[in-house]
């Protein structure tokens, strides 16, 4: 019953603090109206929102973001090389990533993860969601760039999400 009355309570919240941030008074009609939008806002757009699919390994996602991070960071570094290098050609290359993932958030979040390591960049997903579509800055092997992306992303989203495989 709550989730129906309340389906994302925290961006109702945050909705209302966003209210009375932009109108800059408290007052008790402003509250009002805030807790409105605050309520309205989730219930007029709830059917478009993605299902949530459960974390069922929480440690594993702490890991995984820090991995994310790790990564981000070293990308960065190999980027700023390969760019200011002036005896180093470039390959670029677009791959094409077979995905196991059935689930769009995690999809999704596959997706960003991979446009921000610098280097690469998710460039399209198939219709039928089975192929990503990644550009690589410098690819010496386009095997090994899909195998990385699998098994350094892919897999551990499996994992978080206990995502099925098809």
């Amino acid at each position: 019953m709550m989730a129906r009355c309340w389906p994302h309570p925290l961006l109702s919240l945050f909705l209302l603090a966003t209210w009375l941030l932009l109108v800059n008074d408290l007052g008790i009609g402003h509250w009002l109206l805030g807790g409105f939008l605050g309520w309205a806002i989730p219930q007029l757009t709830q059917a478009f929102w993605v299902r949530t699919p459960r974390v069922s390994r929480p440690l594993k996602l702490v890991g995984f973001l820090l991995m994310v991070v790790g990564d981000i960071a070293v990308a960065n570094l190999q980027v700023a090389r390969l760019i200011l290098s002036p005896t180093r050609r470039l390959h670029p290359a677009f791959v094409e990533v077979p995905m196991e993932l059935d689930d769009e958030l995690a999809l999704t979040i596959l997706a960003s993860v991979i446009t921000l390591t610098p280097g690469t960049v998710s460039a399209d997903l198939s219709d039928d969601r089975r192929t990503l579509l990644v550009h690589g800055l410098d690819v010496g092997d386009e095997a090994e760039l899909a195998a990385s992306i699998k098994s350094r992303y892919e897999a551990p989203l499996k994992e978080i999400f206990a995502c099925s495989t098809t």
